[in-house]
C-alpha cells in the first residue's frame, strides 16, 4: 500500500482527490490538509511514502515543503499537482528534489500512475513542461524571491524586514537586486514579471 499525504488548499478539490485516490486498491490517503504548515506537521507525524501537494498554499508553498523534506533528508517522495503550466515552477521543483509534476487538468488515471512511478523511484513530469523548463534560468536568489513575494502582497520594506528578520537596508538591497536582474522599473513590475515566469 502506498501511503499518501495530500496538501491542497481548495477544499472541494482536496475532497475529490482523496475520493479518487481512495478508489485505487494500492493507494491510501492517510491525511489531507489545507495548508503548508499543517502538511509539514503531518509529514513528520505520519511519515507517508508520498506527499501530493499543490504549489500555492497558505503558510508554506509546495516547493518550500519539498525543500524542507530534502533538507531534513526525509524518505518522502514529492509529487506536485498544479494549475501552473510554467517552466520556472517546474525547474524550481526539480531543483528541490520533486519527483513528479502534473497539471490539474491531466486525466485522473495519469495521477495514480504518476504516484506509482514516483514511489518506485522514477520520475513523472509533464513532457511539454519538461522541454520548456531548461530554457530560461531563474536569476533570483531565495532571499530575493522571498522579499519580492512579500512586496507583491503589498508589504513595505520595513514590514518585509520584520517578517524575514532582516534589516531594512538588507531588504532594500534584495529588492534592488531583483529589480536590476529582471530589468524592470520597480518592485511591483519585478513581482509581476517573476510570477509570470514562474520564479515566485
Amino acid at each position: 500500500m502506498i501511503r499518501i499525504l495530500l496538501a491542497e488548499d481548495q477544499a472541494m478539490l482536496r475532497g475529490a482527490l482523496t475520493a479518487l485516490l481512495g478508489m485505487e486498491s494500492d493507494l491510501e490517503v492517510v491525511a489531507n490538509v489545507g495548508d503548508g504548515e499543517s502538511a509539514w506537521r503531518e509529514l513528520q507525524r505520519l511519515k507517508p511514502d508520498v506527499l501530493l501537494t499543490d504549489i500555492e498554499m497558505p503558510g508554506l508553498t509546495g516547493l518550500e515543503l519539498a525543500q524542507r523534506i530534502a533538507r531534513h533528508e526525509l524518505p518522502i517522495k514529492v509529487v506536485i499537482i498544479t494549475t501552473f503550466a510554467r517552466a520556472g515552477f517546474l525547474r524550481r521543483a526539480l531543483d528541490a528534489g520533486v519527483r513528479g509534476y502534473l497539471l490539474k487538468d491531466a486525466p485522473a488515471e495519469q495521477l495514480a500512475a504518476a504516484i506509482r512511478q514516483v514511489h518506485r523511484g522514477g520520475r513523472s513530469v509533464d513532457p511539454q513542461l519538461a522541454m520548456e523548463a531548461w530554457g530560461e534560468a531563474d536569476p533570483l536568489t531565495d532571499r530575493e524571491r522571498q522579499a519580492l513575494r512579500l512586496a507583491g502582497e503589498g508589504l513595505s520594506a520595513g514590514e518585509i524586514a520584520d517578517r524575514l528578520n532582516l534589516s531594512h537596508g538588507t531588504v532594500r538591497n534584495y529588492l534592488s537586486e531583483a529589480i536590476g536582474k529582471l530589468g524592470v522599473g520597480n518592485r511591483i513590475e519585478a513581482y509581476r514579471l517573476a510570477r509570470q515566469k514562474g520564479w515566485l
